[in-house]
């Protein structure tokens, strides 16, 4: 298979009145299809830092931030195929008594994810629809049209409801809310927060960031879908999964220490 090389890594400045632990989620999580080639992570001044997975099996890593002001950095070489994430509109959804023990948690309301709060509209947008890949693909369908992406317009304490009411959101919350009328409708859904390279997508220049997406249990898998964008992409490299936001942070602080700067970024290498 022919593959694409994607150079991923984030850096943040943060200021600090005293230490600070803090966890740190910007790892790819190693596992097929893609392969990290190389990778570091420095903290300036420096600073130990250790890695733990958690109890999705992310990878992920803790520190003390140190007081005063800071730079930690992250920076990866990854390797992904040169194609776009497989599509199956014959995949069929699976009666919850049939769904594997480790997959039920995805069906359950969550922090940000509400389908007892929208189950009235999710059976009445798409109750009637096959019970397939193509209702999963109408309801990413719908998110897509009735939000619009507007940085600022939500805040991290935003649910699916608050976004499905106000038709602004970003990234997050196109997924949250597309996995709130998957989960209504008793399809598993859980949340992915990853890099996102503009791999052979013709778009309107604009500063990188980390990208959240969904999987979806159809048939004897997880298949990915993109409320967002709505369209298969090249490139995705995964950081983490959970069951909303909330389970994958990019950084969660014991504290409170000022954020000053962050960039992303998520480029292919070429030559």
């Amino acid at each position: 298979m022919t593959v694409r090389q994607i150079d991923v890594g984030c850096e943040f400045h943060y200021s600090a009145q005293v230490p600070t632990p803090a966890v740190i989620q910007v790892q790819p999580l190693q596992e097929g299809p893609v392969t990290v080639l190389s990778a570091a992570t420095s903290v300036a001044p420096d600073t130990p830092v250790r890695t733990y997975t958690d109890l999705y099996g992310n990878p992920c890593q803790r520190l003390v931030i140190p007081a005063g002001r800071s730079v930690i950095r992250y920076d990866a070489l990854v390797e992904v195929p040169d194609a776009t994430e497989d599509v199956d509109v014959t995949a069929q959804q699976c009666a919850p008594d049939d769904l594997p023990d480790d997959v039920l948690i995805y069906t359950l309301p969550s922090r940000f994810c509400l389908p007892d709060m929208l189950g009235n509209e999710a059976w009445g947008r798409f109750g009637d629809l096959p019970r397939d890949y193509t209702r999963v693909q109408a309801i990413c369908d719908h998110v897509n049209g009735h939000l619009q992406f507007r940085y600022g317009s939500s805040g991290p304490l935003s649910t699916a409801a608050d976004v499905n009411a106000s038709g602004f959101g970003v990234c997050r919350d196109f997924t949250q809310l597309a996995i709130s009328f998957c989960r209504a409708l008793n399809i598993p859904a859980r949340y992915v927060f990853g890099y996102l390279p503009d791999v052979d997508v013709s778009v309107d220049p604009a500063p990188m960031d980390f990208a959240a997406w969904m999987e979806v249990w159809l048939g004897d898998r997880w298949w990915t879908f993109d409320p967002r964008n709505n369209r298969p992409r090249k490139g995705r490299v995964l950081i983490g999964r959970g069951r909303d936001a909330s389970d994958v942070a990019m950084t969660t602080t014991f504290g409170a220490p000022w954020l000053e700067s962050m960039v992303v970024k998520a480029d292919e290498r070429v030559g």
